[in-house]
């Protein structure tokens, strides 16, 4: 509470001392510093206890052995390891999303998602302002879509710090929706992010070419919106935008002829990129 993190920050930051050896758990009374002149016992973290993983120290013993093989010295061996180890873990304190400025809406849906399931503190940055975020501090990982990985993942070698593309959902169900409806209907769809309407106006074209009416609209343009909601006779909406949707149709229900059929798509993201982040940046074992 004193620092403002949230508590799985604090939680991983204790799982991590105790796993270096820094700290001890005592059940029952709390955490202590270990006393650093007794040997240390490491301790293999139960989830890969479980998971029948092969011997740990063979593995680490392959993994020495491979690397004299290849001409290193046991010196350079080590140095290898824990550079990779070090920035590693720098990449997993803390997650950027960034976007261009005037996109920054799909930053936002990212990080909507992001955040319930990542263990680490996750920031939205513009584009715009990345260097000077990575030149104040560079530890962590950027992540953005696909749309912009290549100029993104050039700033972040630059800085010493990994950049990852998420993928986003491939939205099937809205789609099998999208194609069921009769020839000349209305269809509205709403978001935070211009991009993703940009996409979609696309998307649905090549679906159905002028045999649907489509409008969009972000939820901060209220005359825009009132427009949609008016005219379309189903609406698609991502998560921040459906309480200011119901909203402005409960403001305005007079004014309409006929309430539109709203939907709400579940999620930005897919189902298997978040997993994939995870291991990314070390939450998970890969």
């Amino acid at each position: 509470m004193q620092t403002g993190l949230h508590r799985n920050t604090i939680s991983k930051v204790y799982r991590q001392l105790e796993t270096d050896g820094v700290v001890e758990a005592m059940a029952g009374s709390g955490i202590y510093v270990r006393d650093q002149q007794k040997p240390r016992e490491i301790k293999t973290p139960p989830h890969i206890r479980n998971r029948g993983t092969p011997d740990l120290d063979q593995e680490v013993r392959k993994c020495v052995d491979g690397l004299l093989n290849a001409g290193c010295t046991l010196q350079q061996t080590r140095e290898l390891l824990t550079r990779e180890i070090d920035w590693r873990l720098r990449c997993g304190a803390r997650v950027l999303v960034s976007t261009p400025r005037e996109d920054i809406g799909a930053s936002m849906l990212i990080a909507e998602e992001l955040e319930p399931n990542l263990e680490v503190p996750v920031e939205v940055v513009p584009m715009e302002e990345l260097e000077s975020v990575l030149d104040n501090s560079s530890n962590g990982t950027v992540v953005t879509s696909r749309y912009f990985l290549q100029p993104l993942e050039n700033l972040a070698k630059r800085h010493g710090v990994r950049a990852v593309a998420v993928d986003l959902n491939d939205f099937r169900h809205e789609l099998a929706m999208l194609k069921e409806l009769r020839p000349g209907s209305c269809v509205g769809l709403v978001s935070i992010s211009p991009g993703i309407l940009r996409a979609a106006e696309v998307i649905l074209h090549s679906m159905r070419g002028n045999e649907l009416l489509l409008m969009t609209a972000t939820p901060d343009v209220g005359s825009r919106l009132l427009a949609l909601l008016r005219a379309a006779s189903h609406v698609l909406c991502d998560r921040p935008s459906l309480p200011l949707v119901e909203q402005s149709l409960r403001q305005n229900r007079s004014q309409l002829i006929r309430m539109p059929q709203l939907h709400c798509a579940e999620s930005y993201l897919s189902a298997d990129t978040i997993e994939q982040l995870r291991k990314e940046i070390g939450l998970l074992a890969a």
